[in-house]
């Protein structure tokens, strides 16, 4: 019957503090029951997982900084006496071609073609640029002769200053056709 009676008043303490949701005290203090750390740390880990997936959406949506231009941005082609009326001359650094006329007028054509962006090459034979990747065809003012390409190759701003000649790489404008007010004339 004692027996008995100490394990009904054990029962009763089990029960008791398993119903008040108190914790065992441990040498520094109580020690939390298992189930509250486990909910504890998957609350921690979810909250981090959204803070790094809204970091992730909000990276994405931030416009990207623009490009600075700088002084690399001009390029110093050379004095005007260099380039002979109808020579085209590369410029693999700027990438653009700089074709003198046979008036004797400037363009600074970009290597870009305008239909997919692969690098045109000036085949000297022919006379004219071809994209190696679709077979679009330039002529010499970069005007399209065979498509794909939807538009002419896009232009680089020309100086002429003291006889030398100044390219500006910051930006290709944008054409859809060959104008005569495009050529610069030193």
């Amino acid at each position: 019957m004692a027996v008995e009676r100490v394990r009904s008043a054990a029962g009763e303490q089990k029960a008791a503090s398993a119903g008040s949701g108190a914790t065992e005290a441990g040498p520094t203090g109580p020690v939390p029951e298992r189930r509250t750390f486990l909910r504890l740390a998957w609350v921690g880990l979810g909250v981090a997982a959204l803070g790094e997936a809204a970091w992730i959406v909000a990276s994405f949506l931030k416009p990207r900084p623009k490009a600075v231009t700088n002084a690399g941005s001009l390029i110093v082609a050379g004095p005007v006496e260099n380039f002979a009326p109808g020579s085209v001359t590369a410029f693999p650094a700027g990438k653009f071609y700089l074709v003198r006329l046979a008036d004797g007028g400037f363009l600074a054509l970009h290597r870009q073609c305008t239909h997919l962006g692969c690098s045109v090459p000036w085949d000297a034979a022919a006379g004219r640029f071809a994209c190696p990747c679709h077979a679009s065809l330039f002529d010499l003012r970069g005007d399209v002769l065979a498509p794909p390409a939807p538009r002419p190759l896009d232009l680089f701003a020309i100086r002429i200053e003291n006889g030398i000649v100044k390219v500006d790489v910051s930006a290709a404008i944008r054409r859809s056709a060959f104008d005569v007010s495009q050529v610069t004339r030193g």
